[in-house]
């Protein structure tokens, strides 16, 4: 009965990384599940669901690209920056991977990472489209508990600018409410920041994360705004959450690269039942 029962599970790696900082318990954790091939979606999703973590990422070799894909606890998403970071720090010190860049497929095209000379990775991702709007979003306001002068909309988001880092270390938002703007993934908040370049907070009630701790891919609609802002294209930056994410971002036109730090948390396998 025991060998039968040890029979019917299935062993597959796991690994949890803190992505954007420089030291344990700091930025965004995210799980990375390095796979042979494709497992269900249904399962992919079940897995992040009991991760519970903001993203898990699950990658598959394909040749000289890895196939990557991204789930919230209760969706799948169409780019993730922090868990692709994770991943190419999985990739790069646990997976053997030797080559000096990453290059991952996704639903939002292809993603580079390459080691950095200083310990971190750099990633290349598409730069954001930005639209100002003459009016702010119903329902937006009050979902941020602010009187909003300045909102965009980007390919995924809406991007609010407020007056000073206080004010978006003040916001309170109505999560409820803010969850059923479901027009868009989500809504990040900025400023210009006290001590860097721009500080932000990024919130996504919609995939199921009231406040993100680091937002990578929020960091090419930012970076944009910013550069044009303060008229240079290489930025410090900071998202605001407990956890503090910490970036430095280059705006290269139509992409972005956004540098950040990646520390190893937990190595791990998971047992799933064959038949699930």
């Amino acid at each position: 009965m025991l060998n039968s029962t040890i029979n019917a599970i299935h062993f597959m790696k796991i690994y949890q990384v803190d992505a954007f900082t420089s030291q344990l318990f700091g930025g965004n954790p995210a799980a990375v599940c390095p796979l042979e091939k494709w497992l269900p979606s249904t399962t992919m999703q079940a897995i992040a669901a009991e991760n519970n973590l903001s993203e898990t990422a699950f990658v598959v070799r394909n040749g000289y690209l890895f196939d990557i894909r991204w789930f919230t606890p209760t969706v799948e998403v169409d780019l993730c920056g922090h868990a692709t970071l994770a991943s190419a720090h999985v990739l790069f010190e646990h997976e053997g991977w030797h080559s000096e860049e990453i290059i991952f497929s996704s639903k939002s095209g292809r993603l580079l990472v390459r080691k950095d000379r200083e310990g971190g990775y750099i990633m290349n991702f598409p730069t954001d489209e930005l639209e100002l709007l003459e009016n702010t979003p119903e329902g937006l306001n009050e979902s941020l508990g602010i009187e909003i002068e300045t909102c965009y909309r980007g390919n995924s988001d809406y991007m609010v600018v407020l007056e000073n880092q206080e004010a978006v270390e003040a916001v309170q938002p109505n999560f409820e409410k803010l969850g059923a703007l479901d027009e868009v993934r989500g809504v990040i908040v900025t400023a210009v920041g006290d001590s860097v370049d721009f500080v932000s907070r990024g919130f996504y009630p919609q995939c199921g994360v009231n406040e993100d701790p680091a937002t990578g891919s929020a960091h090419t609609t930012l970076t944009k705004y910013w550069t044009e802002r303060l008229e240079k294209k290489e930025l410090i930056a900071q998202q605001l959450s407990n956890r503090l994410g910490e970036f430095e971002c280059t705006y290269l036109g139509d992409r972005t690269e956004i540098k950040g730090q990646a520390q190893t948390y937990m190595i791990g396998k998971l047992m799933l039942d064959t038949l699930f």
